[in-house]
């Protein structure tokens, strides 16, 4: 006879299990919760006896994994998980919302390293998971996901509530499976945690039938054994060291794989060493602190910044653990610098605007590690435009950070926040507008203490995700960013915020409407419409949850409520509501920024260059592929020093074969494509010479010796050193 009772719907008869079976569960649940009176150790339970039931064994493997909090809303499929959870060392928060659970659970993750951890029921509460799995998944942070299901063996509900949640987290996931045995509780645990917290982290899920969660077992956890990552390649190394050496202006951008605690140790000595400027992806803020003189700035928009004007100006960026799930930092193109290492934990995503002409796979730390110890700083190595841009970044950012126009300016919201928060405050950011003014303006001076999604990008995450870091870190000073439309999606998490008596402030940025996608309308010329929002009395909205609110109604106010807000209690929730107006900045963004970037091109020698000894070194590495050579022109090759003037260009390719033709050289093995003319000034051999390009099949003989070689430039006659 079948030792698992069915489900039933409400109304039905369900069929008595042996009465045996039924005795024998009574027992045991009343002797556990004897052990759990005695001993706050829930493990204690599993050294007094044999056999558990699935849903213990579960829960204790889940505290094998040092998790501390789970996140939901339980159903009737999951209640002997809950029980379970009951005598756990987990801490339980029910959220009012499974999305909002999934969010805080991510971000857990994302603070940690180590998996964070939601669950719900069956159907609509699994599927309201979903958004949050592909949040965490797109970020690489590590989560777990536990759903409930009908009973798999026995059931009289047939098809009700049920959907396949596992194919449907299939495409959202690493990992998801039904456990179908409650042996194998144990070891699936493990290795979903395995697969969520091994590079590149993500979300996995795992489905707990309502029957097998109840079944008898002699499974016990899974001991953690520490992982050692595979180091980069010696040969990939020394590559990258020849290429970095050889550039001209190397520059350092930190993306969101660059954010583990070894990482950033290891990156800010690199930097302090080598003396080289970095810029940051919106999720590699903090990775250094920003206040550091090398510091450039984020890449808030994908062209036309200030920090843009660096990267082109670059011929080498070393590319520290950037995903291109990231909004792009900058976008490569076929024949022009700047040339790209990628250095991460695993090889590089190539497409139409990322195609790196290294890579150095491997333990980030370590890479960095090893390129810091070869490598050594060079006098031919120029910041002095770099730096000078830096300085029009800050006077420009500055402008607006005392505006007094009211509505206020996101530039003056930015800049007083960032007077208030101390150096270790987090701040989360919702999805809106206000997030590339933040990107831009707020430095972050120590890693995690800006919290903001630049890959899924989903509106609604900002509130869970400030209350997880306040459980997480409650010592430290958290405030919640949020857009009007963003705050709704998920404002009820206010009433968790409350009933976990935490010490959270959430700003709310009011502009009665959705600011980015307004801005993105009138940028595409449609007509505004169908974007518009009637919102509620914040400062009513958030008292009748028990909380405290606050409206601005001057500019000079929001410095001193948000000091009072921050500083003056230790616990409670707080919403500022702070009128925004977006025109200004849009205006900055849309005209007056073009304008000064584009006269700060023309004004300089900013145009991307491939110095002679950087091409060299490319052509001498036997670890690149030809191919990626392939576009490179001669412009690339030829530095504006050989002409004088950056305004002298090298000749096109066609003036270039029809000077080999007037010389009657036109008849010799050169490849066309790529290749370059140089003169070679040693005693051995006098005169003008060829060379060919690295995809010619052959090398030309004419030059005797090519230890003493310098690139010529036929505009002008003179001549590089390469």
């Amino acid at each position: 006879m079948n030792r698992h009772q069915p489900s039933t719907q409400e109304g039905e008869e369900a069929e008595e299990p042996e009465q045996e079976e039924k005795q024998d569960l009574k027992d045991l649940v009343k002797k556990r919760d004897l052990e759990l009176s005695s001993s706050s150790d829930s493990s204690r339970i599993f050294r007094v006896q044999s056999r558990h039931r699935a849903c213990d064994v579960m829960v204790h493997a889940l505290e094998n994994e040092h998790i501390r909090f789970i996140f939901g809303i339980p159903g009737e499929e999951n209640l002997a998980l809950l029980d379970s959870l009951r005598g756990s060392s987990i801490r339980m928060v029910i959220t009012r919302h499974e999305q909002a659970a999934g969010f805080m659970a991510a971000t857990m993750g994302r603070l940690t390293g180590k998996a964070g951890l939601c669950f719900s029921t069956l159907g609509p509460g699994a599927l309201n998971l979903a958004t949050a799995a592909a949040y965490a998944q797109l970020a690489g942070f590590p989560m777990l996901m536990i759903t409930g299901q009908k009973p798999i063996r026995t059931s009289k509900q047939g098809s009700f509530q049920i959907i396949d949640v596992v194919d449907a987290m299939r495409p959202i996931t690493k990992f998801t499976k039904q456990i179908a045995d409650g042996d194998l509780v144990p070891s699936m645990v493990r290795e979903a945690i395995r697969v969520a917290e091994e590079e590149r982290p993500g979300a996995v899920h795992l489905e707990l039938p309502e029957d097998i969660a109840s079944t008898m077992t002699d499974a016990q956890a899974f001991p953690v054994y520490p992982v050692r990552r595979p180091i980069a390649e010696g040969k990939a190394i020394a590559t990258a060291v020849n290429l970095i050496h050889a550039s001209s202006h190397p520059l350092l951008l930190i993306g969101a794989g660059a954010n583990r605690q070894q990482t950033q140790k290891m990156l800010l000595e690199f930097v302090d060493q080598l003396q080289i400027p970095f810029v940051t992806t919106q999720m590699g803020k903090g990775v250094i602190n920003e206040a550091h003189p090398l510091y450039l700035g984020c890449c808030a928009l994908s062209a036309k910044d200030y920090v843009h004007v660096c990267i082109e100006k670059a011929d080498l960026i070393i590319n520290i653990g950037h995903d291109v799930v990231e909004k792009p930092p900058f976008f490569m193109q076929h024949g022009k610098a700047p040339m790209v290492i990628h250095v991460n934990f695993y090889t590089a995503k190539v497409d139409n605007i990322y195609f790196p002409q290294l890579e150095v796979v491997g333990d980030i730390a370590n890479a960095v590690w090893q390129l810091k110890n070869a490598l050594q700083q060079q006098q031919h190595w120029n910041y002095s435009f770099m730096m000078q841009v830096k300085a029009d970044l800050e006077e420009h950012i500055g402008k607006g950070a005392n505006d007094t126009r009211f509505p206020l300016t996101p530039q003056r919201v930015v800049s007083d926040l960032r007077k208030v928060m101390p150096a270790d405050g987090i701040v989360c950011l919702d999805n809106g507008m206000f997030k590339v003014w933040f990107a831009r303006c707020y430095k972050a001076y120590e890693p995690n203490t800006l919290l903001l999604d630049n890959s899924l990008a989903t509106m609604g995450a900002g509130l869970p995700s400030a209350a997880a870091a306040c459980l997480l870190h409650p010592e430290k000073k958290v405030v919640a960013v949020c857009g009007d439309g963003g705050f709704m999606l998920n404002s009820q998490e206010m009433e968790t915020a409350v009933r976990l008596d935490i010490n959270l402030t959430i700003v709310v940025l009011n502009d009665n409407g959705f600011g980015m996608i307004k801005w993105k309308q009138t940028a595409a010329g449609y007509s505004m419409f169908g974007l518009d929002l009637k919102n509620p009395n914040f400062v009513a909205y958030a008292n009748s949850y028990g909380a405290k609110g606050y409206c601005v109604r001057s500019a000079n106010e929001l410095s001193w409520i948000l000091h009072d807000c921050i500083f003056g209690s230790t616990s409670g929730v707080k919403l500022i509501e702070v009128p925004l107006d977006y025109t200004w900045a849009n205006q900055i963004l849309d005209h007056e920024l073009p304008g000064l970037i584009k006269k700060r091109q023309s004004m300089s020698d900013a145009e991307s260059r491939i110095s002679p000894a950087l091409f060299m070194a490319v052509n001498s590495s036997t670890t690149m592929s030809n191919s990626l050579l392939q576009p490179m022109s001669i412009p690339t090759m030829i530095s504006e020093k050989a002409c004088g003037s950056s305004e002298e260009e090298a000749v096109s390719m066609e003036n270039r074969a029809a000077e080999m033709k007037e010389e009657d050289l036109a008849s010799t093995a050169v490849c066309e494509p790529l290749w370059s003319r140089i003169a070679c000034t040693t005693d051995a051999a006098v005169g003008v010479s060829y060379v060919s390009s690295p995809m010619c099949p052959s090398d030309r003989p004419d030059c005797v010796c090519l230890t003493n070689v310098h690139l010529e430039c036929s505009e002008c006659g003179r001549s590089y050193p390469m």
